[in-house]
């Protein structure tokens, strides 16, 4: 069952991207993610051209986010003035972001910077979530539980905003700084950025967790659907049957996912992750380095 896309200008069967898209709702559901960081590297394994690839993965993590965001308003877990500054370093990361994919673009580097964006990141990421995941496994085995400071030297800078949701009273520098790292992240990545920002939210900011997920993901409704306007605007790289496909796939996935999930420790939950995402790393660095099986190159006449 072949089916055209349009924007991609190439073609694939249904099965396979509706499949695709389960896998990443099932990988969400069980996770806790968006699956943009795992979702936009597979896409390049079946053959969809990396720019239309960010700029479509972009446009699910909008859909994905905001039916979650709801229950987490529900929860009064979402603490709007912290979401509104990450917000506005989100935009302007995101503009600087989609200015720096269109340069490359025209350069013609624009796949090799997206696949090495994510070498770095998945590479950085997979590793430091499988080190914390094995220590916390064996923490949970002895029975000691970790304590996790309260201060850093994040609390001394100025320019000091009080977040009562969250119960801090910090600098609003790092929170900008964090949101403009997303930005960049979502334009050229096709990310929602929860990997990095839900971390730095909870161990740099020391924000407590229950509002971490909420603040998160109110963040990147917002950063994903500029990142996808400009990418539309700007390149016209949002493949909209594609788009649908993948939705489709990714809301019966997350389904099965959240079942799945409910199953299992979170320490194993962590560890299988950090597997999953160390092995789409892998992949993408193999097809960087092994020399390809068609080779065109371009003489002078």
């Amino acid at each position: 069952m072949q089916i055209y896309l349009p924007i991609a200008e190439v073609s694939v069967n249904i099965l396979l991207i509706l499949g695709l898209g389960g896998l990443v709702g099932v990988l969400s559901g069980m996770f806790g993610v968006g699956g943009g960081f795992l979702l936009t590297p597979l896409l390049f394994f079946i053959g969809i051209p990396p720019a239309v690839a960010v700029a479509t993965g972009a446009n699910q993590i909008v859909a994905s986010s905001f039916s979650a965001v709801l229950a987490h308003f529900k929860r009064r877990t979402v603490d709007l003035k912290m979401g509104s500054v990450l917000l506005i370093g989100g935009l302007v990361g995101a503009s600087f972001g989609i200015w720096l994919f269109n340069y490359l673009k025209k350069l013609g580097q624009v796949d090799l910077l997206v696949s090495l964006f994510y070498v770095v990141f998945l590479g950085v990421i997979g590793g430091l979530m499988m080190i914390e995941s094995v220590r916390a496994l064996r923490r949970s085995k002895s029975g000691v539980r970790p304590q996790r400071k309260k201060h850093n030297w994040i609390h001394g800078l100025p320019l000091k905003v009080r977040f009562r949701t969250s119960g801090l009273y910090i600098s609003v520098i790092p929170p900008l700084l964090v949101g403009m790292l997303v930005g960049v992240l979502a334009a050229i990545m096709g990310v929602g950025g929860g990997f990095i920002m839900v971390p730095a939210m909870i161990y740099l900011l020391g924000m407590p967790t229950k509002v971490v997920v909420g603040t998160s993901l109110f963040q990147i409704i917002f950063v994903a659907a500029f990142t996808t306007m400009l990418h539309a605007a700007t390149n016209y790289t949002v493949d909209i049957v594609l788009a649908v496909l993948l939705l489709l796939g990714g809301v019966i996935g997350a389904q099965f996912g959240t079942g799945i999930g409910a199953k299992l420790k979170a320490e194993q939950l962590r560890i299988l992750l950090a597997g999953l995402v160390l092995l789409v790393c892998a992949k993408l660095g193999l097809e960087l380095l092994l020399k390809p099986s068609e080779v065109f190159s371009i003489a002078g006449m």
